[in-house]
């Protein structure tokens, strides 16, 4: 018999439902078994019959029962049986063993050695950047003033190839700032450089193809088109960029940084820049150019892309974690209309497209100047930062025991130990003393170079200099 029970808050005919459907199944009320009329039934309850018909309608609704004009309502005929939450969560899909994602993130994660891991005092990261209470305040505004003037139809499915305003003030600003003269159709709005190298390795490669990636390099790229199970070859990196005449004969692609090296820091000259462009034409393979710190440029003007110099070949990589801040997630790919055309297709696919809220604002902060202002304010305090860092360094001795490179442009510079650097051993003891630094050997992947990386966006100059004379005295 169902109860009432009137000092529960739920509506009298949830409660009653609840009780009917565990009458069924567990058995209390086997398959075929003829209910009583909803009339009488509700006669017996207390309640009204309406209330019991919504009961009833609802076991049919649910498969529980059948219904018929002469038969009446019986339970239907159906397997029950109870299984304890144990054997239920013993019993469902297990997931595959994936050995090539796990590899993969553990190291990302090894990378990054995120805060949220560690507590440290002066923390060294060269993957953020600077960001103050004015920049906030500015996204705010172009937050409220986007969302005010946007009409219902940004609110629909959008291009796969981004939020066209968006692409035209980044159109407008690669031409102004880097020399690249593109269509709006030439770019493709991702969700950062992972987004980027992914949708790269889905659409313009095959599976078991060769790639090759500076060593030491970007990991996150490499462990991309590694979980893309494409044959990945490390090219050796020297003072003057990646040594061309390594690249891996068969490649179909080759990434690089060549306007500031991924962990060396070194600019690729320009012998080796005309290398590698003529040996792409020659041996069609796509370059890569991720261009992710050269606005930050502290001896003349940003140096020229290999994009503008063979935009058939290239595809220039660009995004605003290290110009304005990661939580944006926007990025750009910009190349060829046919490439960009086959990324936009997997992008529909896979991810369709970018929130437009993001995509509302940044094109609002940069279309009413804040971006720009932005830009030429974080430039004046990396300049002020980089500066304490060098001198520092000097100052300190640091520069005696280690090769310094990487101090031209971009928001981290290398400290390059010997062979028998212990670089495992000094790092942990850093982190004992409240410094947090980066090894070069999480960079790597055949190669056995030794030191840290040690960003300077973050950290204040008399943090800088703190930390530098605390690793000085740590290693005397």
């Amino acid at each position: 018999m169902l109860k009432v029970n009137r000092n529960d808050d739920r509506p009298l005919w949830l409660q009653l439902l609840d009780q009917a459907i565990h009458n069924i199944t567990t058995g209390k009320w086997p398959p075929g078994e003829l209910l009583l009329p909803s009339r009488e039934l509700a006669l017996l309850v207390g309640v009204s019959r309406s209330t019991i018909q919504i009961v009833y309608e609802e076991l049919f609704s649910r498969g529980y029962t059948l219904t018929s004009r002469r038969g009446g309502t019986r339970v239907s005929e159906w397997s029950y049986m109870t299984y304890s939450s144990e054997d239920v969560t013993s019993q469902g899909p297990v997931p595959p063993e994936l050995p090539l994602l796990n590899t993969a993130v553990n190291h990302l994660h090894n990378w990054f050695r995120s805060k949220e891991n560690r507590k440290v005092e002066i923390d060294f990261s060269p993957h953020e950047p600077y960001l103050d209470e004015q920049f906030q305040k500015n996204w705010r505004q172009s937050f409220l003033q986007a969302s005010n003037e946007t009409d219902l139809t940004s609110w629909t499915y959008g291009n796969a190839h981004g939020f066209v305003p968006l692409r035209e003030q980044i159109q407008r600003y690669l031409s102004l700032e880097r020399g690249i003269h593109v269509h709006i159709d030439q770019i493709l709005l991702t969700s950062g450089a992972q987004h980027s190298i992914d949708l790269i390795a889905q659409a313009l490669l095959n599976e078991g193809d060769t790639v090759s990636v500076e060593d030491p390099g970007f990991p996150a790229a490499w462990m991309a088109m590694k979980y893309r199970r494409m044959k990945v070859a490390p090219v050796p990196v020297d003072e003057y960029g990646i040594q061309v005449d390594h690249i891996h004969p068969q490649s179909k692609l080759a990434f690089v940084t060549p306007s500031h090296q991924c962990a060396i820091g070194v600019i690729m000259s320009e012998p080796r820049r005309q290398q590698l462009l003529h040996m792409a034409v020659q041996n069609r393979f796509w370059i890569v150019e991720d261009d992710y710190d050269s606005e930050f440029r502290y001896r003349g003007d940003p140096l020229p892309t290999l994009f503008s110099q063979q935009p058939q070949n290239t595809l220039y990589m660009m995004s605003f974690s290290k110009m304005v801040a990661p939580g944006i997630r926007i990025s750009a790919i910009v190349g060829s209309k046919e490439a960009i055309d086959q990324l936009a297709r997997v992008h529909e696919l896979t991810y369709r497209h970018l929130p437009i809220m993001e995509q509302l604002t940044l094109a609002h902060f940069i279309e009413h100047g804040h971006f720009m202002r932005h830009m030429r304010r974080v430039r004046n305090v990396y300049r002020r930062r980089h500066e304490a860092m060098t001198k520092a360094i000097v100052a300190s001795g640091l520069g005696e025991r280690f090769k310094l490179s990487g101090v031209e442009t971009g928001l981290h510079m290398l400290l390059e130990g010997e062979d028998s650097f212990d670089e495992e051993t000094v790092t942990y003891q850093a982190l004992e003393i409240g410094i947090g630094v980066y090894p070069l050997s999480t960079y790597c992947l055949e190669s056995d170079r030794k030191g840290w990386v040690l960003g300077f966006a973050k950290v204040d100059e008399a943090a800088i200099e703190r930390g530098i004379y605390r690793l000085a005295e740590m290693l005397s």
